[in-house]
């Protein structure tokens, strides 16, 4: 900053840069407004900025802070006939109000070093600054030769004002100003926001008599409301996963046992999260109901295989906890292996995503290390102490689900046999499943992250090019009264400001941030965010005056200011602003013909109206003009400058001189102002100048160094973010040579994790193949249970399309874990396989009987899963939609994952055992 700030023009020196460090998007907005009406937005301003801006400023974890409004500053309006008959400029009132509004350092009487015969010391006090209009008007500009005084009220009219009219809010029709705060980089968002509200209770009880406090835009509400919900669906896995434990175990010492390692588990994965420095967020409860249905996995293994010894072979407790281990311990550990190394290379990706995956991969890691633990320790001691020989139930509802269990048990037994014998069809339907998956995988739309109800709403309105603030402000009155008429049972408050936008400052230009109402008052498709959102669009469309565009907030606090897609054309080769321009309007009209894209639109403000003052200087000078006074008369005249601070109410606050609002109406005002020459004479503008109009950008843009116009637009309903991005691509690919492109923002995260989500997949895949490896050291083994994760992927990919859902970052989430309970269940197979074999079992004998076995606990966990990750599949409210795009996946691939591979795993098993080794001597 300090080698570029060097090269920067004097003018911009002079003014100064600031360096902020904070996010783009806003965390909350804090409105403060006059229920009587008595008030106008720059007295609450005033009051606002003097009072608040510095104290939150001051908070712990504030980067920045959005003023919508300013404070009083002394306006001295500059009358220029007055200024003309007195033979003065503007340059100098500023030089008398810099004269004579100074704070004069007197000194002290007595001031070391003095004599030693003095005895008092006193500090000496001379001029102030000055505090009221009253002074203000008073200084003298100017001593006349009959001796009298010109004073800045001859010339001028001095009133208090604002130090700034770029912005002007209101809330729900009332007058207003507002604050937007930033968060610093790092920032905990509910920590932040709750000192900042802490600090504004503290001046809520200075207020001035009729103002009052609201937030129309407050991320944080939507986050709590977001983690309770995750909570409360956190209870209800557990609840629903007991459930299905003691539907199946039947007894309620049993039911316990697993029951007792959530809370353990739980316990120690807090204190895991707390070690990597990770809150507890929506991304952490996520991943703790995942982990819920997963950890209780490993306790039913043990509790089903020690209950089973003991009635198969009359062992007590003790003894059949014993042998149980010795048979599933290899099993647990190999499970704990791969759901981690599943999950672990999440933990590795850069970039939004990443950080996402991060908070999944550490939670469920965490997690299944532990659970494996309490499994081989803990659930066993209790399976030793609490269990005992009961008779199963004969009758009542659980004697019927026995029956009905042992029926399929014994057509499981058949059904995997004829699967043996008939290994070439069962491996042609294998083929068409992956062929399906592959077709599914491919049709499923892509996307970033699904779009939430955050309970608020953005619109952005727009006027024609040199539109004034009286037209604005009557746009901005539609705007207020549509949502308080027509979406009065949807919208809390409305806060709208007048001059800003996230296009741009101006007076055609202006802001509403709209608070909806609770969730639980918005029920129904048609009350959502995103639907109220395209209602105003529609709607407020009509405006003749205006083009509207109503936003809902990013997914991702950080990543731009509004949901849907953000795109850089960028100038190359040489091409200059106004052919960028054409191309640019060649692809916004290409654009908006299209059916998968919406509401495209280019992120600025339209050319102004630009009034060119052409000075002659040559004839400046012969006039006896000095050029500096004449650039200086036209700045201060028409663009006010700052002279210097005065005293109010304590505070410090800023001077500016400008001309009267009469003498700046039109081009031909520019002849009322006159410049001083050497001779005393004063001359008009219009002799030495002249103007014309032209139209020009407010602002210039530049993306990675190049020219750029930002664009942003949304996919239409039915197609993707990812097919409307694909759409953009194509459209700009086809333009004339002379611009390029690129993303930003949350497009650019959605692009990046795209290319990210295959490599995922298959380095998560290698990992376990690996870890399957080392653990069976074998080469071949692996395979029969790699095989089986196209079955999970179909019904995940399924139930995904079948909800109209998109291959998101949480959707890949669900994937990952659909591939570690795929391999789960093979495993708990394979494993007990294995064993067999090595007593001397048939490859197919050795299947059947495995899969006989583990079939109980293969159900029970997979159901237990089920029922622990449901509460997110039928998910409502806020954050929905991000649960809804976990739950499902993983709902779909476990069912699948567990209906067919219990009948492709023992033939996997038998086919690559046989095509790898040769077999054993059999005990039939």
């Amino acid at each position: 900053m300090q080698q570029a700030e060097s090269r920067l023009p004097s003018e911009v020196q002079q003014s100064g840069v600031t360096v902020e460090k904070s996010q783009s998007s806003f965390l909350l907005i804090l409105a403060v407004y006059d229920k009587t009406n008595r008030a106008t937005s720059s007295d609450i301003s005033d009051w606002l900025v003097s009072n608040m801006q510095d104290p939150l400023a001051r908070v712990e974890g504030v980067g920045s802070l959005q003023v919508f409004g300013a404070e009083y500053a002394m306006r001295v309006w500059m009358d220029p006939t007055k200024l003309a008959s007195y033979s003065l400029m503007p340059s100098d009132v500023q030089s008398a109000i810099e004269a004579q509004n100074v704070q004069v350092s007197a000194g002290k009487i007595g001031a070391l070093p003095s004599s030693n015969a003095q005895q008092l010391t006193a500090t000496v006090r001379a001029q102030s600054r000055l505090q009221t209009p009253d002074q203000f008007k008073a200084i003298i500009v100017k001593s006349q030769a009959d001796g009298s005084v010109v004073r800045l009220s001859d010339v001028a009219r001095v009133e208090m004002g604002s130090e700034d009219y770029t912005a002007t809010a209101n809330l729900n029709g009332h007058p207003a100003a507002g604050i937007a705060v930033m968060m610093a980089p790092g920032a905990n968002a509910l920590d932040t926001a709750t000192l900042v509200k802490s600090k504004i209770a503290e001046f809520q009880r200075q207020m001035p008599q009729g103002y009052d406090i609201a937030y129309p835009k407050d991320s944080t509400e939507f986050i709590k409301i977001s983690v309770e919900d995750v909570i409360q669906t956190l209870f209800e896995a557990i609840i629903l996963v007991v459930c299905v434990m003691y539907l199946f175990l039947q007894n309620f010492r049993a039911t316990l046992i697993p029951a007792v390692a959530v809370p353990v588990v739980l316990l120690g994965t807090f204190g895991v999260l707390a070690l990597f420095g990770y809150s507890i967020n929506t991304l952490t409860l996520f991943a703790m109901v995942l982990a819920i249905g997963l950890l209780v996995d490993d306790a039913i293994v043990v509790v089903e295989n020690v209950e089973r010894i003991m009635r198969d072979e009359g062992l007590p407790a003790r003894e059949a906890t014993e042998k149980s281990m010795g048979e599933i311990s290899g099993a647990l550990v190999a499970i704990a292996l791969v759901l981690s190394a599943v999950f672990l290379p999440m933990a590795f990706f850069g970039g939004s995503t990443g950080v996402i995956y991060r908070q999944f991969s550490v939670t469920i890691i965490s997690a299944m290390m532990l659970s494996v633990v309490v499994a081989l320790t803990l659930t066993p001691a209790l399976c030793g102490a609490l269990l005992s020989h009961s008779k199963p139930h004969t009758k009542g509802f659980f004697g019927a689900f026995n029956r009905l269990w042992g029926r399929t048990e014994a057509g499981y037994q058949r059904r995997v046999l004829g699967g043996l014998r008939r290994g070439a069809v069962m491996m042609g339907a294998y083929a068409l499943i992956c062929g399906a998956m592959a077709l599914a995988m491919w049709k499923l739309p892509g996307s970033f992250l699904p779009v939430e109800d955050q309970g608020e709403i953005m619109v952005q309105y727009t006027l024609p090019a040199g539109a004034t603030a009286v037209r604005t402000a009557e746009v901005r009155r539609q705007v207020t009264d549509w949502f308080l008429t027509k979406e009065k049972a949807n919208t809390d408050v409305i806060f709208t400001v007048d001059g800003f936008s996230f296009s741009g400052s101006g007076q055609n230009a202006g802001m509403a941030f709209v608070s909806l109402k609770n969730w639980s008052q918005r029920k129904g498709d048609d009350n959502t965010a995103q639907a109220i959102a395209l209602r105003a669009t529609k709607e407020l469309g009509t405006i003749r005056d205006a083009t509207l565009f109503a936003m809902t907030p990013p997914s991702v606090d950080g990543l731009g200011q509004s949901n849907g897609f953000t795109f850089e054309l960028m100038a190359s080769g040489g091409t200059d602003r106004d052919s960028l321009m054409k191309l640019r309007s060649q692809l916004l009209a290409a654009a908006n013909q299209s059916s998968e894209l919406q509401s495209v639109r280019a992120n600025d403000l339209p050319q102004m109206p630009q009034l060119q003052v052409d000075i002659d200087n040559n004839k400046a000078v012969s006039l006896g003009l000095s050029l500096s006074d004449v650039t200086d008369t036209l700045s201060s005249a028409w663009g006010g400058t700052y002279v210097n601070d005065f005293i109010d109410r304590g505070r410090v606050k800023k001077v500016y001189i400008q001309g009267e609002s009469d003498a700046r109406a039109v081009p031909s005002d520019l002849g009322k102002w006159f410049v001083r020459g050497s001779d005393n004479s004063m001359t008009p503008f219009s002799a030495f100048a002249t103007t014309h109009w032209q139209y020009g950008p407010e602002s210039l843009v530049r993306y990675n160094g190049s020219a750029a116009f930002e664009i942003q637009g949304e996919n239409a309903a039915g197609f993707s973010s990812g097919a409307a991005m694909d759409k953009m691509e194509k459209l700009a690919d086809s333009l004339p040579a002379g611009s390029t492109w690129a993303w930003s923002g949350i497009s650019l995260q959605e692009k990046l994790a795209s290319g990210q989500a295959m490599s995922l997949y298959a380095i998560s895949i290698l990992v376990v193949f690996l870890c399957l490896a080392a653990l069976y050291e074998s080469w071949s083994v692996p395979f029969s249970v790699i095989m089986v994760i196209p079955l999970g992927l179909l019904g995940a990919a399924l139930a995904a399309t079948l909800r109209g859902l998109s291959n998101d970052v949480y959707f890949q989430v669900a994937l990952l874990t659909t591939i570690g309970l795929s391999s789960k269940n093979a495993i708990l197979i394979v494993e007990f396989a294995e064993s067999a074999v090595d007593e001397g079992y048939s490859l197919s004998r050795a299947a059947i009987r495995a899969a006989q076995t583990r079939l109980r606990p293969i159900v029970m966990t997979s159901l237990a899963f089920i029922a622990g990750v449901l509460p997110l599949a039928i998910a409502t409210g806020a954050g929905a939609n991000s649960r809804v795009a976990i739950g499902t996946g993983i709902i779909g691939g476990t069912l699948t994952a567990t209906l067919l591979a219990v009948f492709f795993v023992p033939l996997f098993f038998v086919l690559v055992k046989r095509l790898f080794t040769r077999q054993r001597p059999s005990q039939e």
